[in-house]
């Protein structure tokens, strides 16, 4: 348990956790860990349940490490593209052909050529919302060349894994080193200690149950990637989005971007408030979030200078269970943001 807090911020807090407890105590979900910050210093962060329950069991903690599954996008990838971008490395508005000019390289007139990374950035492309990319093989080498080349099929723009994996691969191409061997940043890792990690699902074709390593079935077989396979535990990510609240932890106009509207529902990177979405209804107009495959999900509202994160193992011991994480993540920004 972590407490710095006023009364009424505990209050606040306290009201958010209580579904929390509750998914657990009625057996939605394993365990799960709620952090909330503020501006004025406030800060709590509670742990209940387990952090696995077969073939052992072990208490979640405060302190569990998590994979964060698509936080990654938003933790780790945004930050470093739109980086780039400030640095002038690269234009969000030019194709991403001007770093992977191999995309689609033996058409011309192939539209994956046109796309943009602020177009990926905002999931605003015609690639599927995922691929089994695992199915094809191991081989991570192997495994870029044929996302490379591979003659995409296209549809509406959808939220897709597709359009952070080609991000992931332009930052490779740009810093000379695989994701995996890139810096997390502060408080992150790209795998943790088994006995420190919630787990997630008892994994069919690697045969385990998955605790410390990516739960991700792509990111595992590419060996890292831009859209998964990020770790951190809830006061890493709370001092993430503390940086961003206070102007520090990224170049100003990155954080201006992350903020700016894409679409109805997008940044660049994030999602923004729409009816149905995450963070509940009661977030400010100038809220930003994201959430995660494993469970997973941070919220940033800058207008009320407050940012809240809720980690659950919610696939453990599998994924095929309605664990009622939507309504669940719902219900606590509710909590976190009512009067």
């Amino acid at each position: 348990m972590t407490t710095t807090g006023n009364t009424e911020f505990a209050r606040r807090f306290d009201r958010a956790f209580e579904p929390v407890e509750a998914a657990v105590a009625a057996g939605r979900i394993p365990g799960g860990v709620l952090g909330i910050i503020d501006v004025e210093g406030n800060r709590m962060v509670h742990a209940v349940g387990s952090a696995q329950k077969i073939p052992l069991t072990r208490p979640m903690l405060t302190d569990t490490w998590f994979d964060l599954a698509s936080l990654t996008k938003v933790i780790f990838t945004t930050p470093r593209i739109l980086a780039l971008a400030e640095a002038g490395t690269i234009d969000l508005d030019a194709p991403l052909i001007s770093v992977l000019p191999d995309l689609r390289q033996y058409d011309a007139a192939a539209w994956e050529r046109r796309v943009t990374f602020r177009q990926c950035l905002g999931h605003q492309t015609p690639f599927p919302a995922v691929e089994p990319l695992y199915t094809y093989g191991r081989d991570p080498d192997l495994l870029r060349a044929f996302v490379l080349q591979r003659e995409w099929r296209a549809g509406p723009p959808v939220y897709s894994d597709i359009n952070f994996i080609l991000l992931g691969f332009a930052l490779e191409r740009l810093t000379g080193q695989m994701i995996r061997d890139m810096d997390a940043g502060p408080g992150f890792a790209f795998s943790a200690a088994s006995d420190q990690a919630a787990a997630t699902e008892d994994c069919t074709w690697r045969h385990r149950v998955l605790s410390g390593e990516v739960h991700d079935d792509n990111c595992s077989a590419l060996k890292g990637a831009g859209h998964a396979g990020l770790f951190g535990t809830a006061d890493s990510i709370l001092d993430f989005a503390m940086g961003l609240l206070a102007g520090s932890g990224a170049p100003e106009r990155s954080i201006a971007l992350m903020r700016t509207p894409l679409s109805a529902t997008r940044t660049h990177g994030w999602e923004r408030p729409y009816d149905g979405w995450s963070g509940g209804g009661l977030c400010s107009p100038d809220t930003i979030g994201h959430t995660g495959f494993t469970g997973t999900g941070l919220w940033i509202d800058f207008d009320r200078g407050r940012a809240w994160t809720l980690l659950t193992n919610r696939i453990h011991p599998t994924r095929h269970f309605d664990s009622g994480i939507v309504p669940l993540r719902q219900t606590v920004g509710d909590f976190v943001n009512r009067a």
